[in-house]
Order: C-alpha cells, then sequence, then structure tokens
C-alpha cells in the first residue's frame, strides 16, 4: 500500500507565485498533485529549496502535504543556472529525512525538473525506493527551439537528463508528443514512458462570467482583450502578442478605441537581463495605449484576467504542455498558440482555438482579428473550449500517476526480489 511519496522540486516551491521567476505551470502542477494524493490519504512531504533565511524549515500548508525549505547555497542571488553546485547540500538534507525516522519511511519518490532528478537518482539507491520522473522542459528540445536572445541550455544539463532517463524506474511524460521525444532524442526504454496530462482546476477557472470578470478588473464591456498570462522571458515570446496588436491596428484602425492587450506576469530568465524591453517595444510600435503591464497575480484574480478576455494568446517558442491555455479556455476563452510541444494537445486546432506555424506577428494578427471582431465565431469557439479542457481534470491526473506509481513500485519490488 502507497502511505509516503518524496516530492522533489528543488529550484522552485509549490508554494511560490506561479508567474514570478522561475515558478510557473511546474509549481502548479506539483502543488495540485499533491492535493489529489492527499485527498487520497497518502502524505506527500515535498522538498524545495529555501530562498530566504525567514522561511520555517518545515510547513504543512494543507492536511497531507509537508513542505521542507532545505537549506542550499546563498538564500538570496542565485540563478537556476547556478542551482547544480548546490546540489550536495540539497541531497545530504533530503537523505536526512529519511534517517531521522523508521527505514522505509518513504515508499516512492517522484522528482520533478532535470535538477530534482539528479537528486532522486541518489534518494532512489539510498531508499532502495522507485524513483518516478516528471522532466516538465528538456535541454535537448529546449536547444533546438531557441528563441532569440535566449541562451541555450548548458551541455550539463543534458548530461543529467540522460542520467536521468537511464536510471528512473518510470517517467511521466504530459502528451505523447513529449514521449516521443524522451524515446527518440534521450533514448528512454518505451515501455517506461508513460503519458498524463496535467490538469485544471475547474472550480477556479470557470466559464461564463465574463461581464463580472471585467467589472472586477475595470476593463469596458466593450473591450476586445487579448491576453498573455506568464514568465515574461523570450522563450514565452510576448513580444509577438505586442506585434501582432501593431499589425492589427494598422490593418484596422477602427479596432484602437476597443483593443487592449494584457500582459500579466513577470520577467523571469533572460527576460530579468532587460525588465522593461517590453514597454519599450509597445511605445516603438505606437501602442502603448492598448498594452497594460500587470504584476503577477494569484490563481483566482487570473482566472477573473481569461474568464475577461476575448483571446489568450500563447506563442511560445516551446511549452511541455501549455497550463494556460488549458485555463483560459476552461473559462470560456480561445487560444490562439504556436503550434509546439504540448499546446498540440492543450488547444484543439480549428475547435478550441487556432495553431500557428511559426512565430510571425502577421500571422497571429489574421488569427486574432476574427476572435475579436466577429461574437458569433467567438462564442462558438468558447463553448467548444469548454468541453474541450473539461476533459484534463486534477482528478484524472492523480489516477493516472498513481497508475505509474504502482507499476514503479511493482517493478522495483520484482527486481530487488
Amino acid at each position: 500500500m502507497l502511505r509516503r511519496i518524496a516530492m522533489l522540486s528543488a529550484h522552485t516551491s509549490p508554494l511560490d507565485q506561479p508567474g514570478n521567476g522561475d515558478a510557473g505551470g511546474m509549481n502548479v502542477y506539483v502543488l495540485e498533485l499533491s492535493r489529489q494524493l492527499a485527498a487520497r490519504g497518502i502524505e506527500v512531504e515535498i522538498f524545495t529549496r529555501a530562498t530566504s533565511r525567514h522561511q520555517p524549515d518545515v510547513v504543512d500548508p494543507e492536511p497531507g502535504i509537508r513542505v521542507h525549505h532545505v537549506a542550499a547555497g546563498p538564500f538570496e542571488g542565485l540563478v537556476k543556472n547556478d542551482l547544480p553546485s548546490q546540489l550536495c547540500s540539497f541531497v545530504r538534507d533530503v537523505l536526512r529525512a529519511e534517517v531521522e525516522r523508521e527505514p522505509g519511511h518513504f515508499d516512492l519518490v517522484h522528482s520533478h525538473y532535470w535538477l530534482s532528478g539528479q537528486v532522486g537518482t541518489v534518494a532512489r539507491e539510498r531508499w532502495n525506493v522507485p524513483l518516478v520522473h516528471t522532466m516538465h522542459t528538456m535541454a535537448k528540445v529546449k536547444n533546438a527551439m531557441l528563441a532569440e536572445g535566449d541562451a541555450a541550455e548548458p551541455m550539463g544539463r543534458v548530461y543529467g537528463e540522460e542520467e536521468i532517463v537511464r536510471l528512473a524506474d518510470r517517467l511521466i511524460a504530459n502528451t505523447e508528443e513529449e514521449r516521443r521525444e524522451l524515446i527518440e532524442l534521450y533514448g528512454a526504454d518505451p515501455e517506461r514512458v508513460a503519458v498524463v496530462h496535467p490538469g485544471v482546476d475547474i472550480e477556479v477557472f470557470r466559464a461564463g462570467r465574463q461581464r463580472e470578470a471585467r467589472r472586477l478588473l475595470g476593463i469596458p464591456e466593450d473591450a476586445a482583450l487579448v491576453l498573455f498570462a506568464g514568465r515574461i522571458q523570450p522563450l514565452k515570446a510576448p513580444d509577438v502578442v505586442i506585434r501582432a496588436a501593431a499589425i492589427m491596428l494598422e490593418r484596422d484602425p477602427s479596432l484602437r478605441d476597443r483593443l487592449m492587450v494584457a500582459v500579466v506576469g513577470g520577467a523571469s530568465g533572460s527576460g530579468l537581463e532587460r525588465p522593461s524591453a517590453l514597454a519599450e517595444l509597445s511605445a516603438e510600435l505606437g501602442v502603448q495605449d492598448v498594452v497594460r503591464f500587470v504584476p503577477t497575480v494569484g490563481q483566482r484574480e487570473l482566472a477573473d484576467w481569461y474568464a475577461a478576455a476575448s483571446v489568450a494568446c500563447v506563442p511560445s517558442h516551446n511549452e511541455s504542455f501549455g497550463l494556460v491555455a488549458i485555463e483560459a479556455q476552461a473559462c470560456g476563452t480561445p487560444v490562439v498558440a504556436a503550434r509546439v510541444g504540448g499546446l498540440t494537445t492543450a488547444v484543439s486546432d480549428g475547435v478550441s482555438g487556432i495553431l500557428i506555424d511559426g512565430h510571425d506577428p502577421a500571422d497571429y494578427a489574421s488569427a486574432l482579428h476574427p476572435l475579436l471582431t466577429d461574437p458569433g465565431l467567438r462564442e462558438a469557439m468558447s463553448h467548444k473550449a469548454v468541453r474541450h479542457a473539461e476533459g484534463f481534470g486534477w482528478d484524472v491526473t492523480a489516477d493516472r500517476t498513481l497508475a505509474v506509481y504502482d507499476q514503479a513500485i511493482t517493478t522495483h519490488r520484482e527486481f530487488h526480489a
């Protein structure tokens, strides 16, 4: 019987606000999955790196969930690429958590992202338990689809991911596309790679409330609102949305009185080097009057933005899944997105949204404009978006993840019998 899981999220805490720094869809994934497991009577202990001396060593945010803030390197000033050098300290404290308990305290380790996977391979051997790993993003995929101004992932990460693929008992891919990449690019054993889609909280992200959401946010009822939500960095391509807005206004000047582009989120990654770049671009293109920058918001206010929007735009250069797209659709908002990675699963092309090949702003302008100006088209796509999103509940994600855990435990026991 599965009693207790060690969940590893080394570089970012599931308690952090998504949209700031390195916090994003993975934070939501780890927390929501943990909630579902805890609701099923499974204790989840999450290990993440402490980023402030004021954080308690241990916090219990919800029944059945315990978060350990592990001191590994300086509390502040480290970026993600600095963290590999701090993994020894992180591993030491993770292993100590087992030493201080009765043998067999954890039944399984589930690691997220390659940094946690490196820790997980050590815990797997020391604790003699199976390791399940979720990549979330992969260096080889990212390097093949780099955005202009983005830095390539280092070879150390590539080697680390290859080691995880070799040692993990099971790998969880967000989509069939990610499964194929794991097999073809990393040589993963097909029998050890399972596909489990992330989910969406359909109680928080609800449709049929555009008027209410616009009133709460102070947005005019007749606004043609394009929403970009997420971390502000080249990988996510928010500049494409702003450039597309400029093209729409050039093609249809009458839209100017109603058009609004909301960019919700904070700078991250290489975007930290030029935090004012998008504002400068807006001024350069003469669209600063229609662009509104909104700092990162909590999940419920983010749901208001999704509900208020006429259309959400996700022009990322790569996405392992694209949680923003699913959340927007759950709120009844059609999505225009890049035809990359998990977005081809998250968006039903021509049904719940429109997928675009490449990142030419003119193509995005052509896709966005009808959804902003044709109420009938938007309404039809909105209804289909809700139905599409309903197939991605977190309860389904948890059930399928538990099936993967069971397979990993069974195989591990047979191997070590």
